[in-house]
């Protein structure tokens, strides 16, 4: 189907991709980014419909793809771009994208996992995700080097044990996947590790970001990104 994919210019570089009928809990946010040298595509949403017809791409330049963690709403169209880069700690599993690693099963069993088809006939039953194995694997300190602009790898656990993210120190920019994000934080999920998570928000009480975008929700101030993490550390230290 045409638009299945709602875009966004965010600025001069920077866009943001969603996919608006998908189940809320599983509408995560796709941010394409323009280098000098390379292009930069952080997360790939559910794999339902094809991801790369709507990146606009220049002929010749690299797309560099980044997953920031490996659950299924992140990695469902990593298959689609011969670049991929993501966490070492799931580097084996995306090359298989087995249930475990991803949840795709919790998508085939959601009583609502879209509110429109995205093609006649199409069913939650036979959701599945393709091995996309890593090109490359990121580590801790690790850069993603766009040309013009170079993203240091952070691993940020709690959500995830995988869960990293992309900070841009010159510009502050932060691509935060579910490390954080503006909208009800997930920390119960098998592999969630609400100790690790609060380690991660004491660390990210103190990067100096500029902007965040994160996997779900809006971007976030450096302000707004620090009331997330206290509030977090203070409800989680109430149980």
């Amino acid at each position: 189907m045409a638009g299945w994919f709602a875009k966004q210019h965010v600025d001069a570089v920077t866009t943001h991709l969603t996919e608006p009928y998908v189940n809320d809990y599983l509408r995560a946010n796709i941010w394409h980014v323009v280098g000098r040298d390379a292009d930069l595509l952080v997360d790939t949403g559910m794999g339902i419909r094809p991801l790369s017809p709507e990146i606009a791409t220049t002929t010749g330049k690299p797309l560099i793809v980044v997953a920031t963690h490996i659950h299924l709403d992140h990695v469902g169209s990593m298959h689609e771009f011969p670049v991929r880069y993501g966490p070492v700690e799931s580097a084996a599993e995306f090359e298989r994208m087995g249930d475990a690693a991803t949840y795709a099963d919790f998508f085939r069993d959601m009583e609502d996992p879209v509110s429109q088809l995205p093609e006649p006939g199409w069913s939650a039953a036979t959701y599945a995700i393709k091995p996309a194995p890593l090109t490359r694997a990121l580590s801790e300190g690790d850069v993603v080097d766009l040309g013009d602009r170079r993203f240091t790898v952070l691993h940020l656990p709690g959500h995830s044990p995988d869960s990293i993210a992309l900070f841009d120190q010159t510009d502050g920019t932060l691509f935060s996947g579910d490390a954080i994000y503006d909208d009800t934080l997930i920390d119960d999920l098998p592999d969630s590790d609400r100790t690790a998570y609060c380690q991660t928000m004491e660390r990210l009480l103190h990067l100096p970001i500029r902007i965040g975008h994160g996997g779900h929700g809006p971007s976030f101030s450096r302000e707004r990104m620090r009331e997330i993490a206290a509030n977090y550390l203070k409800v989680t230290a109430d149980l």
